[in-house]
C-alpha cells in the first residue's frame, strides 16, 4: 500500500470508525504529550520515564491502527 493510498485509507476509517478514531485521536495525544517532553531542557526521571513510556504506547497504536487499515485494505480489494 502506497502513502497516498494509506492516506486517503486513514482518513476514510477516522470519518466511519469510531473506534479507529479513538486510536487516531489517543495516537495525536502522545504525540503532543511526546513533544512537549522533549522541548524541556533538563527532564526529570519521571519526565524521561514518561517519554519512553509514551514512545512505546504511541508505536502499540500505530501497530493497531496500521492492522485495521490493512484489514480494510484486504476486505475492499476482495469486494471490488
Amino acid at each position: 500500500m502506497d502513502v497516498t493510498t494509506a492516506d486517503m485509507l486513514k482518513e476514510e476509517l477516522i470519518n466511519q470508525d469510531p473506534a479507529f478514531r479513538e486510536l487516531a485521536r489517543e495516537h495525536t495525544r502522545y504525540e503532543q504529550r511526546l513533544s512537549e517532553l522533549s522541548a524541556l531542557a533538563y527532564p526529570s526521571d519521571e519526565e524521561q520515564l514518561e517519554e519512553v513510556t509514551l514512545k512505546k504506547k504511541k508505536l502499540a497504536l500505530k501497530d493497531q491502527m496500521y492492522s485495521i487499515m490493512m484489514q480494510h485494505h484486504k476486505t475492499e480489494s476482495v469486494s471490488h
